[in-house]
């Protein structure tokens, strides 16, 4: 079975609300329109109800099935709660004029939906930048229990061949913890995604084939991790060469005895450098399906789409999206 009927199935009239702050953009109107068709998810689109139906009309769409929120024309005491609950969220870190004048930014409105529970999850990005989708939920929603940093991973697949890369999207450089954590995020984005994680922590040394402190980083984040979560320890090993660690007879050459080399499918890269540019061969030479960034260590899912992304985009990521809100129940 294709991997999106497999999730769809999953997450089938599991009654997921996602909000998508940017409610007027044609690619987001047709994608939740056939994710409320299929009963996947029940979709919330943000923005001015007029300029949303308006845009609708324009496309040919029909919007029936889907609830659009104003945020302008909330109530007041709506208004009011929402407000307190970001102030309170907030720590004493920012008042009540600050808190009201964020809430008309719909990323931050979305947000707050999502931490006061009345929505499970939000996808956005189509329109914004990534920091526009990013800090919100780093500010509201926050890192999940055990998580200091929140990471981007890209699912890729082809054929039967399916593998988490990351991080591939957020942080630019990684120590060595943040590069463990990044491994144990991106194992449990494996296995949301029904992946059995053999995690490669990447370099350009094998075993101690090169020295250097960028290879002294990952060795350290590779004992890190397996402290870290002691349940994965046997499936972690590093540091590895991409070759070693996905092709069995340059892993028996380079890294014998290994339960990960030559078997991997979790690839954690040492910089966000190396990762944006190794998904991207993957997906651009190589012929791979790449889907994400899929936002790891929030406390409740959001997810970033690229500004470049097309209306089947959009419907994967929600898809993605809701398979995190149900691996988090």
């Amino acid at each position: 079975m294709a991997l999106f009927d497999e999730l769809k199935e999953k997450i089938q009239d599991e009654k997921i609300r996602l909000v998508f702050p940017e409610g007027e953009d044609a690619r987001i109107q047709g994608a939740v329109i056939r994710l409320a068709e299929e009963q996947l998810v029940e979709p919330i689109l943000l923005g001015d109800t007029a300029a949303i139906n308006e845009s609708a009309e324009a496309s040919g769409y029909k919007l029936d099935k889907v609830q659009i929120i104003d945020p302008a024309k909330q109530s007041p005491k709506e208004h009011e709660a929402m407000v307190m609950a970001l102030v309170d969220r907030r720590n004493g870190k920012t008042d009540a004029e600050t808190a009201a004048k964020w809430l008309k930014d719909v990323n931050y409105f979305g947000t707050m939906m999502v931490q006061m529970g009345l929505a499970d999850g939000m996808v956005s990005g189509a329109v914004h930048p990534t920091g526009d989708t990013v800090r919100p939920a780093l500010q509201l929603i926050k890192t999940a229990a055990g998580s200091k940093r929140i990471s981007g991973a890209f699912f890729l697949q082809k054929g039967d061949q399916r593998y988490v890369f990351a991080d591939c999207a957020i942080n630019i450089e990684l120590d060595a913890p943040t590069m463990a954590q990044v491994a144990i995020q991106s194992a449990r984005t494996a296995k949301a995604f029904g992946v059995d994680p053999k995690i490669a922590m990447l370099s350009f040394s094998t075993k101690g084939s090169a020295k250097g402190e960028m290879v002294d980083k990952v060795v350290a984040a590779t004992q890190l991790a397996k402290e870290m979560a002691p349940e994965l320890a046997e499936v972690i090993d590093g540091e590895l060469q991409f070759d070693a660690a996905l092709v069995p007879s340059v892993a028996a050459a380079k890294a014998p005895g290994s339960k990960v080399a030559g078997q991997a499918n979790v690839f954690v890269f040492p910089s966000l450098e190396a990762g944006n540019i190794g998904y991207k061969i993957a997906q651009r030479l190589g012929g791979f399906e790449a889907m994400g960034p899929i936002l790891q260590g929030l406390a409740k899912p959001v997810s970033d789409l690229s500004r470049g992304c097309s209306e089947e985009d959009v419907y994967k990521v929600a898809i993605i999206t809701a398979i995190q809100v149900q691996n988090q129940n």
